[in-house]
């Protein structure tokens, strides 16, 4: 996909999310683990009520599982760890902000990968802040 074209189909942002997963940096990605990332239209509205959050709109990506600092080798395993992309959210802030799809779908990998790591959105946006 040319980086100055937007995906039109699901198709073209799955593979602009793979392009984006592996332009991050290998340690990076070697670090996250055995992490699936997945692409849906939206958050269902199971997941929306639970975060109380009405618009499906305002929920671009999602980190689903364990963070790695509170994960036990006791613990049942509860199977993989997943990052949800909301296509249609995504799209959608892209076109209002300007910005370059690849870019926001940089920008929500990293920041639900940071939940992977164990970070709070507190903490990720003073390390934001900070840089």
């Amino acid at each position: 996909m040319m980086p100055d074209r937007q995906p039109r189909t699901r198709e073209d942002f799955e593979n602009t999310a793979l392009m984006v997963w592996e332009g991050l940096p290998e340690h990076f990605r070697k670090a996250a683990g055995n992490i699936a990332v997945q692409v849906t239209d939206f958050a269902d509205w199971h997941t929306l009520d639970d975060m109380r959050i009405p618009d499906p709109y305002d929920l671009l990506g999602l980190y689903h599982g364990v963070g790695l600092p509170f994960k036990s080798v006791n613990d049942p395993p509860l199977g993989p760890d997943m990052i949800f992309l909301y296509r249609v959210p995504i799209l959608g802030y892209a076109h209002r902000s300007g910005e370059p799809v690849e870019a926001v779908i940089r920008h929500v990998l990293i920041h639900e990968i940071g939940h992977h790591f164990g970070f709070s959105d507190d903490d990720m946006q003073a390390i934001e802040d900070a840089a």
